[in-house]
């Protein structure tokens, strides 16, 4: 599977310790070189062991590509240590009982270093990220590229609309709670992902936003809300999350609380008397109040997001 091999590296490199020796006469030589050795055979090596058949499809994918001149199976490069490092110890014959010689390995169960691992991707994939990676959560946190990215999978399921937040919901078991409500995102829908708003190796805005702040972020689809309008509603020029909560919600319309109560926590003695409403007012319990019943509060204030009719003060048209 291997036509050709980079000459240098496929040979034994010197130790620091052991090109200073040579490049000073009459210093004394060390006792043993460090040696780095690559396998004889490459990918032909791996897989005698590693054939699996998630292994397998790592051939199925842009990593196991001949034809792009970057990907590790192109032509002179290093495949399967081109990302795991030298394997020729790994692969060469150990005494019995003796474990052997480990290669760097990816994901949750790897003991190689989190750091250690997300070098080697940042190898390749340094300009595609920029400096995300270095401002955000995941890396404070320790968290490595493949925690997320199934390298050797043909269908990398965080990278997919339809599988991306069952992944994400690994560790994110907060929202995988609110997106278990009645009313919700349409992210179990398939219809969106979590990277519609969030930039999934941080961004320089608060939870991770796309754009800079939570409005617009939500103007991005809802921009009918964005106005200007001629009469504002205030709570919703400062910020959505006032009256909504982004994931999901028991409220029709992702609502922390419903009307009345939820526009009572700024209108309490403004317009109408706050008066406590009880099961009284619903109907079949006496004289159904219009405070409570249908839209409650949007009966008559229906543009809530603001208006801009000429007699539109009230929001009521």
């Amino acid at each position: 599977m291997r036509s050709a091999r980079v000459p240098v590296l496929a040979g034994i490199l010197l130790t620091a310790a052991g090109l200073a020796a040579a490049a000073e006469p009459g210093t004394p030589e060390p006792a043993a070189a460090t040696t780095v050795a690559y396998s004889r055979s490459g990918a032909d090596t791996c897989i005698k062991c590693h054939d699996d058949a998630e292994v397998l499809s790592l051939f199925r994918t842009p990593h196991g590509s001949r034809a792009d001149p970057h990907s590790p199976f192109a032509a002179g490069q290093l495949q399967c240590e081109a990302c795991h490092g030298p394997g020729g110890a790994h692969a060469g014959r150990v005494r019995s009982g003796e474990p052997r010689p480990p290669v760097i390995r990816f994901g949750a169960d790897s003991a190689t270093p989190a750091a250690t691992q997300n070098e080697v991707c940042l190898g390749c994939h340094a300009d595609a990220m920029g400096g995300e990676l270095h401002d955000g959560a995941q890396e404070r946190s320790g968290v490595a590229c493949a925690d997320c990215h199934r390298v050797h999978a043909q269908q990398d399921d965080v990278r997919s609309t339809k599988r991306q937040a069952a992944v994400c919901f690994d560790c994110h078991s907060r929202q995988r709670a609110e997106y278990a409500k009645p009313f919700h995102h349409p992210v179990e829908g398939n219809l969106m992902g979590c990277t519609g708003c969030h930039g999934p190796h941080g961004t320089a805005n608060e939870f991770a936003l796309r754009r800079a702040s939570l409005n617009d972020t939500c103007y991005g689809c809802h921009a009918e809300k964005r106005g200007p309008f001629l009469w504002e509603h205030a709570p919703v020029a400062e910020d959505c999350s006032n009256c909504h909560v982004p994931h999901g919600s028991s409220q029709p319309a992702l609502l922390t609380q419903r009307a009345p109560l939820l526009c009572q926590q700024c209108h309490s003695q403004v317009g109408h008397p706050s008066f406590a409403y009880g099961p009284e007012g619903l109907p079949g319990g006496g004289t159904p109040s219009s405070y409570l019943v249908a839209g409650s509060c949007l009966n008559c204030h229906s543009q809530v997001h603001g208006s801009n009719h000429p007699s539109g003060s009230r929001l009521t048209r």
